[in-house]
């Protein structure tokens, strides 16, 4: 409004600016010249900066890994038999049997990965008389 009652044009400018924004769009300018340099730096710089700006959701998971092996046997082609130790699963006392399924499939994830449904479990004693969990599962 000012400029315009001063008598100053403004269209050139605001054209030249359109200019510039359609040329880096189309990609026109040569390489070496100063406007490619301002658009591979732009690219550049959102290539670097946006990680850590952006949650992309790539987190490493909260829980560590076991303590105990893990033993994995196959179940004649149906499923494989997972042996985890009492210890690496997080079962509260008198959990119904969907917390426990829930549990059970949380512990065997870190070698099944996350595509196996826990068929049925039992408790057993190794030869050292440790309570381990054997779970039925399969893809």
């Amino acid at each position: 409004m000012a400029a315009e009652r001063a008598g100053v044009n403004l269209a050139p400018a605001k054209r030249g600016l359109q200019a510039i924004l359609k040329s880096y769009f189309y990609w026109t300018y040569q390489r070496g010249s100063f406007h490619y340099d301002i658009m591979v730096t732009l690219i550049l710089a959102f290539i670097f900066v946006t990680p850590w700006l952006w949650n992309y959701g790539a987190k490493p998971s909260r829980t560590a890994g076991p303590a105990h092996p893990i033993l994995v046997s196959g179940n004649g082609g149906r499923g494989v038999i997972v042996t985890v130790d009492a210890q690496d699963v997080n079962v509260p006392v008198g959990a119904s049997n969907a917390v426990v399924k829930k549990a059970l499939r949380e512990a065997i994830e870190p070698v099944t990965g996350d595509a196996v449904s826990v068929e049925r479990w039992d408790t057993v004693t190794d030869a050292k008389g440790n309570l381990e969990w054997r779970v039925w599962a399969h893809r």
